[in-house]
């Protein structure tokens, strides 16, 4: 089993950039499929990037181009650069661990472990 702690999350501009961190423990980031998700307030939790245990990536249409997603296994630490920020990317950022090795895009239902989750609020 493992545990995710998610940081780095604040409010920012638009235009702005942050750094969130998904710190793991008690199994190595390595052994999973890592993913990034998003849920806004009124919404449906949605998927925003997932890094294979090869360290392929997989990125939402609306994220792709300014959010890049990362693996430090020496850390174990998982994480997503968020750049040119956007006022629709305000929401609670969630990290997700899939043992089954998937590749590509992530469902909810494919998500074995969850952190508790961090804000990003983007003011206009």
């Amino acid at each position: 089993q493992v545990q995710l702690v998610e940081s780095g999350g604040g409010l920012v501009q638009a235009g702005g950039s942050l750094r969130l961190s998904c710190a793991a423990s008690g199994r190595a980031v390595s052994d999973y499929t890592m993913g990034w998700f998003r849920q806004a307030p009124g919404k449906e939790r949605e998927f925003v990037a997932a890094i294979s245990r090869s360290g392929s990536t997989t990125y939402a249409d609306s994220v792709k181009g300014r959010f890049t997603i990362s693996r430090d296994n020496a850390k174990n630490t998982v994480y997503l650069q968020m750049n040119s920020l956007k006022p629709e990317d305000t929401a609670v950022y969630l990290c997700a661990a899939v043992r089954s090795g998937l590749v590509g895009r992530l469902n909810i239902r494919d998500v074995d472990y969850w952190g508790q989750g961090t804000q990003v609020t983007v003011s206009s």
